[in-house]
């Protein structure tokens, strides 16, 4: 009987204190990855928009917050851009690009987090046709620049969801004023 009880005891002991032995690292996960999905509808075509917005290497002509953009690598995949944005410069590689299909995918490859506090991104942009319109679809997945499991404010989600809230409005905006001034 004391055996029994013994090993009763220890049982319990063990379940009460197995919860506390892992409750540590169950809340140290790291981040989430945030999501993004704007649009923006253009009094253009699709062909039109497309001219401005597929080039890869183009996009400081229509992104007011990219001072200005070096792209190699043309429409291959592995095709990078460096962007000057106000505090600093990033770098985005081109994943997917299909000119019949209107679309193409790219990622932050080299991060800056003090100019742009999102630690790794992956986007797409597509251009459908609308009757005598077009709309420009960008899905984004991103991480905040800490990825910590304490991040400053500057560093966190909420940072980075504004960020690229700002980010992915003013671009569709200014590709808007370019095409639709072009007509």
């Amino acid at each position: 009987m004391f055996r029994a009880l013994a090993f009763a005891t220890t049982a319990t002991l063990a379940a009460l204190l197995t919860p506390l032995a892992f409750s540590g690292t169950a809340s140290a996960h790291g981040p989430t990855p945030q999501k993004m999905d704007q649009s923006i509808t253009i009094a253009a075509p699709a062909e039109k928009v497309w001219a401005v917005v597929g080039d890869f290497a183009g996009i400081a002509a229509w992104n007011p917050a990219i001072k200005s953009a070096e792209a190699t690598g043309g429409t291959e995949r592995g095709a990078t851009r460096s962007l000057t944005l106000e505090k600093g410069a990033i770098t985005e590689s081109l994943d997917s690009y299909s000119a019949e299909r209107r679309v193409y995918s790219f990622r932050l490859s080299r991060e800056n987090v003090a100019a742009f506090p999102v630690s790794f991104y992956t986007a797409k942009i597509t251009v459908t046709e609308a009757g005598d319109e077009s709309t420009v679809r960008w899905i984004g997945r991103f991480y905040r620049g800490d990825t910590g499991n304490f991040p400053s404010p500057e560093q966190d989600d909420a940072a980075a969801t504004t960020a690229m809230t700002d980010y992915i409005e003013t671009a569709l905006a200014g590709l808007k004023t370019k095409v639709e001034g072009e007509n």
